[in-house]
């Protein structure tokens, strides 16, 4: 399995993921301005819409879209990223993982694309609007959004999550968050991930 990546990117969270679940895979570094592999291919011949994650399957097929690989890469051991046998509970997981993507994630673009002043202000109240969400998902002690396992959907929003920091957005309004990012940090997956996209030392610094 190929994973098109870009450092940082929302598409670590599959990369997480997979390091998790032990699976075989090879990296592929993007540029998603140039639209090009660290090989020089055209990444929109991969996906057409030019963004990252996609992943390529050893038959050829090509999958992109968290909502999808995501759940692809959990089905590859089922029950450990993700309840299997449990319509509610496989639901669950949709259900943030579809509010990590249209609503947390999507929050972050006015910071991508540079809001300054009023729009920067009014995105801000957007943001914190969703992270308090999560924060209150995390809110009776639990290690994780599903309790004290780890799933795709804590891949995801911690990845999204971790941006706060590139655009100087403190955590403390929200110590579930923070200790939650903290948290899953330290997993060594997290870690070998990080290292492996050149993101490490950038962190502990």
């Amino acid at each position: 399995m190929k994973l098109y990546y870009s450092p940082g990117a929302c598409s670590m969270a599959s990369h997480i993921s997979l390091i998790e679940l032990d699976q075989p895979y090879e990296l592929v570094k993007t540029d998603i301005r140039a639209k090009k592999t660290e090989d020089g291919r055209d990444f929109r011949e991969i996906n057409p819409m030019g963004y990252v994650p996609a992943i390529e399957l050893d038959g050829g097929e090509i999958l992109t879209e968290n909502a999808a690989i995501l759940p692809y890469i959990a089905s590859l051991k089922p029950g450990v990223l993700a309840p299997t046998g449990n319509a509610l509970g496989e639901a669950r997981v949709h259900e943030v993982l579809g509010f990590v993507g249209s609503e947390l994630h999507k929050a972050f673009g006015p910071f991508f694309g540079g809001a300054e002043g009023a729009a920067r202000d009014s995105a801000l109240d957007r943001l914190k609007a969703r992270i308090a969400h999560i924060d209150y998902l995390l809110g009776d002690g639990r290690d994780y959004l599903f309790g004290d396992r780890f799933s795709i959907a804590d891949a995801y929003a911690f990845v999204v999550l971790s941006w706060t920091k590139h655009f100087g957005i403190p955590l403390d309004e929200w110590p579930n968050v923070k200790a939650f990012v903290e948290r899953a940090a330290q997993r060594p997956a997290v870690r070998q991930a990080m290292a492996e996209e050149g993101l490490l030392e950038k962190a502990e610094a």
